[in-house]
């Protein structure tokens, strides 16, 4: 094993694939020993300095087993399908996996399980400090705001997201549903078109953006009669998400097996 641990990058060719490798290469803690695409995809067999100009000598494979078998930790931000099967591969290796993939259901979820008895598990929808900070205050402002205050997460992102609501804006659903000690899925209300009749009492609404190049904007609004409180996060930069990550990779060598979240990592 080098000095430094060895990371593989998944979905290497994709926007968060990318500023995952170049975050990895650029933090001196950690290096990419391999990075992976899926079978087909033309990056497959080149060099990733040739496409990429960091990670000279790194050669984009599609085998995951072979690129696991010599690293500490995988950072993940692909597709559910993809990663439940990631999972299973890195629980073998006994990686640290670092999850940032979004829109997961159950079904995914219950996948992870077994994995998580054998390795170690970071899954967060999102890896940012200030987004983890956001969650824990929304938890306590719904702790301390009764029903009679309405809740609305409302969050924005770029052109190609595929997903909604995003990972973080369901993270923030969870913290107010915690908060009130009430089944988020219980209390949730998405997509409004037409005539919907009155808001219930203490509902969670969930409202999504989608358009141009926007990073990641969440907001939290809680609406009483005559006054309202927003919790606000705005994301500038993709690079917040992959420092998280990394941080989290780098925190998990050596814990326990385990699903862990953004939370266990910052200490919150």
């Amino acid at each position: 094993m080098s000095e430094l641990p060895n990371i593989v990058v998944t979905g290497a060719s994709g926007r968060m694939g990318q500023m995952l490798i170049r975050t990895v290469e650029a933090s001196g803690k950690a290096r990419v020993s391999a990075a992976v695409e899926r079978s087909g995809h033309a990056w497959v067999g080149q060099d990733l300095g040739e496409v990429m100009g960091v990670a000279k000598g790194v050669v984009v494979t599609d085998d995951p087993l072979e690129a696991f078998a010599t690293a500490q930790a995988v950072l993940d931000f692909t597709a559910p399908a993809a990663t439940v099967e990631f999972a299973a591969l890195a629980a073998q290796a006994r990686l640290v996996h670092v999850i940032g993939t979004t829109g997961m259901e159950a079904e995914h979820l219950a996948r992870l399980e077994p994995a998580a008895r054998h390795a170690v598990i970071v899954r967060a929808g999102n890896m940012s400090l200030g987004v983890n900070l956001l969650v824990e205050l929304t938890r306590k402002v719904a702790q301390a705001l009764d029903a009679d205050w309405d809740v609305e997460v409302i969050e924005a992102h770029h052109r190609h997201k595929v997903d909604a609501p995003s990972g973080t804006a369901l993270m923030l659903g969870e913290a107010a549903a915690e908060g009130r000690g009430v089944s988020l899925a219980e209390v949730s209300d998405r997509g409004r078109d037409g005539i919907t009749g009155a808001r219930d009492r203490g509902h969670i609404g969930f409202s999504a953006i989608r358009g141009g190049d926007i990073v990641g904007e969440h907001d939290v609004l809680f609406a009483g009669e005559g006054e309202r409180v927003i919790l606000r996060h705005v994301a500038t930069d993709r690079a917040i998400f992959a420092r998280g990550a990394l941080k989290a990779a780098l925190w998990g060598q050596g814990k326990a097996p385990g699903e862990y979240s953004m939370a266990d990592v910052l200490g919150f």
